[in-house]
């Protein structure tokens, strides 16, 4: 293990609590299935509610509607922890907690908070959260899913792409254009139910990376949403899922981070037992090298990470920080697990160590929840404001 001791975050009772709780967790009800979920692309949503009932599904939520009322702060330490064995795992709790949860929290009022959020808070049900669209990723505005107001009902239409739990979520998030003449002023946000007249489950994605966390397509044919389902008022949507996404920026860096302490753990044990020339992997310059190379970045990633975390928790603007922690941490990710596999050389490649799973993994999170393009766009802009 790496001695943490001298980080400069000290976590309290609680927080180191929560790791331990996580870790053992983590690796006696998933490290023994990664393999067999990865292959098969299932979703364990059984671990996924266990992981409620511990009180990691309502992480933000207040205890009134059944959450744990943590902050931030250990938000991303649960994130990083649960990413360091298995990220798919990771990111469908990130996801949860910080896209549909969250917005339903910050944003709902409060028969709406009341109606949801305990079911979501203590595992009973899976949210999702639809913004993305086949024709619209990082340009979000160019969404084509429409609401009409018909006869006191918002009549849906259209499709959205990439949703995590698409399939197994009971509780959805959806953005769509109410008025398309206003622009990101014209989108709304409305909570969705399965079942709901006119809303279906579109393919599941067979992807690359992250294969235990369900991602689908959702289509709306004339769905159905009443109108108490709109979540604060018309054309606030979009203002409110960038809110959101701030936030979600920083679980997916937490993500990002346990992935690669994740590489980084393996990578040390393994350069100790492996031989080659008479001599230990980690007695070569070369290895030593990545190794500290790899421990310094990602210590700055951490660091990065757990500032924005902590100015969140303190009610203080994290847009610029929060986009740097995500798009540094993600960076660092995808070096760490390519070293990783270089490092394990020839095995490195095949199923048989988690490396070539982190390698698989990795790439997504230069991609979720804005992409590194993104991000940049968005320090920018802050460093060139008048």
């Amino acid at each position: 293990m790496i001695n943490q001791s001298n980080f400069v975050i000290e976590f309290n009772e609680e927080q180191i609590a929560i790791k331990e709780t996580l870790k053992d967790f983590a690796n006696k009800k998933i490290k023994p299935h990664i393999l067999e979920w990865d292959e098969k692309q299932y979703f364990p949503i059984g671990v996924i509610k266990e992981l409620g009932e511990l009180g990691f599904l309502g992480i933000l939520v207040d205890e009134k509607y059944g959450g744990s009322n943590y902050g931030y702060v250990e938000y991303a330490l649960i994130v990083e922890e649960l990413a360091k064995i298995d990220p798919s795992i990771a990111l469908s709790v990130a996801a949860h907690n910080g896209l549909c949860t969250n917005h339903i929290y910050l944003f709902g009022n409060e028969l709406q908070k009341q109606k949801y959020l305990t079911d979501l808070a203590t595992g009973k049900k899976i949210g999702a959260w639809g913004l993305t669209e086949p024709n619209s990723g990082s340009d979000a505005i160019a969404m084509n899913t429409t609401a009409e107001l018909i006869n006191d009902k918002f009549i849906l239409n259209g499709t959205k792409q990439f949703i995590t739990h698409g399939a197994s979520a009971e509780v959805y998030v959806i953005m769509a254009i109410t008025d398309k003449a206003k622009g990101k002023n014209g989108v709304s946000a409305f909570i969705l139910e399965k079942g709901m007249k006119g809303f279906s489950v579109g393919k599941k994605e067979n992807k690359l990376g992250m294969r235990a966390s369900e991602t689908t397509q959702l289509i709306f044919e004339n769905c159905e949403v009443p109108t108490e389902n709109l979540i604060g008022n018309l054309g606030e949507g979009f203002v409110q899922a960038m809110k959101v996404l701030e936030g979600g920026r920083i679980s997916i860096a937490a993500l990002s981070n346990g992935l690669s302490l994740g590489c980084l753990e393996n990578s040390i044990s393994y350069s100790k037992q492996r031989k080659q020339f008479n001599k230990t992997l980690s007695e070569f310059q070369a290895i030593q090298f990545k190794l500290s190379d790899l421990a310094t970045e990602i210590e700055a990633a951490r660091l990065m990470t757990y500032k924005a975390a902590k100015l969140k928790d303190e009610g203080e603007p994290i847009n610029d920080i929060a986009a740097k922690a995500k798009l540094f941490s993600s960076e660092v990710a995808l070096k760490a697990a390519n070293e990783a596999v270089q490092i394990f050389g020839g095995y490195g490649f095949t199923k048989d160590y988690p490396v070539e799973k982190f390698y698989r993994d990795a790439k997504l999170l230069t991609i979720g929840e804005g992409t590194s393009e993104v991000q940049r766009i968005v320090i920018s802009k802050n460093l060139l404001k008048d």
